[in-house]
């Protein structure tokens, strides 16, 4: 290729991880996945991107766009696509075949798709029928985009994301346990907003009973297929108030016990569409890597919730520690606010950590401005 049909190619792919991101928090458990069409001299044809589970796929849609703008015709055309076409009939047809079938002869592919069922196969049909496809252009954002997936596919546990909101010196309440609110309506918003694009929001029994949280979307419109995710308590001794707002019915909600605890609000919980899932414990709390492992392997949800391949959690500093001292967190994200409170409640409890070189440290570090706040992205996996 030359270098502007290379930086064609680029642009096109950086177009479909743009739009695949329309997809999020309405198509897991599968990926986000977009697609461009691209004609001989690299205009845009059609583009399009996996909208919905269970619904046509992001190709599928790049073809009938090209159509709907009078690209019967693809035989000239490019395929560019953020994840390997699958190969195999689920809810919809193989993707790899309607390349084949309508005779595209390229494809671009940002990496291959992990599922066992794909692997590799949809490439290998296509380089089979005489497509030219290429692969690895835009990985490492591709990849980024659907860390969920990946993660979920990888070792059938969600991808763990870990909120937290303190104030300038570390503090996530006054000395009297007052909280509300530490942050900005900005900041506020953009929690809501992850929300709505994550399976589960995941909270201890301390949060549940000192915030009453309802941990539903409400700061911003739920988009097209995206629903109020699931709200998971964990409440190991079944102690927590039956009038509290998560036993309410306005989202599905799990409440996570210990083996043979019955709590007072099993009735309200059933009767509101929840479930109970009994885990067992560890050392007196409940065996935290059961509860990831359960909730990948979408045991005991209730009905209509998929296996879940994202967790939000928004936990207080019981729960963030001990989630953090097993190596559990995938991702922080930590809010920090311009206020000072001295003596209050720290963000985080001991993580054992005796040298300064066995801290832990975040990698793919960003800091970004939200409002009078600032916010910290940073992964905890290399």
């Amino acid at each position: 290729m030359t270098a502007l049909e290379d930086a064609r190619i680029e642009a096109a792919m950086a177009r479909a991880i743009e739009i695949a991101q329309n997809g999020a928090g309405a198509v897991s458990p599968n990926p986000m996945v977009g697609a461009v069409v691209l004609g001989p001299d690299g205009q845009i044809w059609g583009e399009g991107w996996h909208g919905r589970y269970g619904g046509p796929h992001a190709e599928v849609w790049a073809v009938r766009d090209a159509e709907r703008h009078g690209h019967a015709d693809l035989e000239d055309a490019t395929l560019v696509v953020t994840l390997e076409p699958c190969s195999h009939w689920g809810k919809t047809p193989p993707c790899a075949d309607l390349v084949i079938e309508r005779k595209i002869p390229r494809v671009v592919v940002a990496h291959r798709d992990p599922f066992p069922a794909v692997a590799g196969r949809g490439i290998e049909r296509m380089r089979a029928a005489g497509v030219d496809v290429t692969v690895g252009v835009g990985e490492a954002s591709s990849r980024a985009m659907n860390a969920a997936f990946l993660t979920h596919v990888a070792t059938g546990r969600p991808l763990v994301t870990l909120k937290t909101a303190s104030t300038l010196d570390g503090q996530v309440a006054t000395s009297t346990g007052d909280s509300q609110w530490i942050t900005s309506p900005p900041s506020r918003a953009m929690v809501h907003k992850w929300r709505a694009e994550t399976d589960a929001v995941l909270v201890g029994s301390g949060t549940a009973r000192a915030d009453d949280p309802a941990l539903t979307v409400r700061d911003v419109a739920l988009e097209a297929g995206q629903t109020q995710p699931l709200r998971v308590v964990l409440d190991r001794t079944g102690s927590l108030s039956p009038s509290l707002t998560l036993f309410d019915g306005s989202a599905p909600t799990l409440s996570v016990v210990g083996l043979e605890v019955e709590p007072p609000y099993r009735g309200r919980l059933i009767e509101a569409g929840g479930t109970i899932l009994e885990v067992e414990t560890v050392d007196g709390h409940l065996d935290l890597g059961a509860v990831l492992d359960a909730l990948g392997a979408g045991a005991g949800l209730p009905e209509g919730v998929r296996a879940v391949q994202s967790v939000l959690v928004e936990a207080g500093p019981g729960l963030a520690t001990a989630l953090l001292r097993k190596d559990l967190v995938d991702r922080l994200r930590w809010f920090v606010a311009p206020k000072l409170v001295g003596r209050g409640t720290p963000a985080l409890g001991d993580l054992e950590v005796a040298k300064m070189t066995d801290a832990l440290e975040g990698a793919d570090v960003s800091w970004e401005p939200i409002g009078p706040d600032v916010l910290l992205r940073a992964s905890l996996r290399t």
